[in-house]
């Protein structure tokens, strides 16, 4: 079987462009994986997730009937250490949680430190 003259370099310049568009493509593109993708998901949910109970967490702190004690330890500590306070107090444990969330106390005293 005779194969064609041109054959060597069409498929050197078909890998060729291949290889470039990918690059280009996740480089440039937007292109991601679905792992990538699944995890940018997960965490936007869980940021939409901590940014709508906000408001629960600073409620949950105002009718706390310890919080003129704990919001003066929390204005008394540095700020990375105000995220424990408010998942000591129980202020970032969501209905029905046995567990603080993270997300939800980091945006949680964000908002108590605006309040303060």
């Amino acid at each position: 079987m005779q194969i064609p003259e041109w054959t060597k370099p069409a498929l050197t310049g078909a890998g060729a462009g291949a290889i470039a568009l990918a690059i280009i493509g996740f480089s440039w593109g937007g292109w991601m994986t679905g792992s990538a993708a699944a995890k940018m998901s997960s965490e936007e949910s869980l940021a939409a997730v901590a940014s709508v109970l906000t408001p629960y967490c600073v409620e949950k702190s105002q009718m706390d009937p310890k919080s003129v004690d704990i919001l003066a330890e929390f204005n008394k500590a540095s700020t990375y250490q105000r995220r424990g306070i408010v998942e000591k107090a129980g202020w970032a444990t969501p209905l029905g949680a046995e567990k603080p969330d993270r997300g939800l106390a980091e945006a949680c005293r964000i908002a108590l430190t605006k309040d303060t």
